[in-house]
């Protein structure tokens, strides 16, 4: 059996939780962006660069990059608990397993890291 020692919040109905409300922002951000892309169908860098700089949309931006990075985690987690497994790894699984979540988890902080430098650093 698989413990809840990396997981995200310690729960299943927590984690399917994240997942869905995560996805629905991304859904609504995404929509977002294609509506506004549609609706400017003459779009330049000047009215892009200003509607990111309106607080409004840093805000929703930030939203949906947390959103990422939540259900990146708890995907992450599910597939590595799923997958590399005694069967797999033999008695090495539970260390490829949490050297894999390290690695995930150390790239998915310098990718938000480095998204709210973007977001916040205009």
């Amino acid at each position: 059996m698989v413990t809840n020692v990396t997981n995200f919040s310690r729960s299943g109905l927590y984690d399917w939780m994240a997942q869905r409300v995560s996805a629905v922002v991304l859904a609504v951000y995404t929509l977002f962006l294609l509506g506004y892309v549609i609706a400017n169908p003459d779009l330049s860098y000047t009215e892009w660069s200003a509607l990111f700089h309106k607080p409004w949309m840093r805000i929703f931006s930030l939203m949906a990059l947390v959103s990422t990075a939540v259900h990146a985690w708890v995907g992450m987690w599910a597939v590595t608990t799923d997958y590399l497994t005694p069967m797999t790894f033999g008695k090495w699984a539970t260390g490829v397993r949490f050297l894999v979540q390290v690695l995930c988890g150390m790239l998915m902080f310098v990718l938000f890291v480095w998204g709210i430098q973007i977001l916040w650093g205009m």
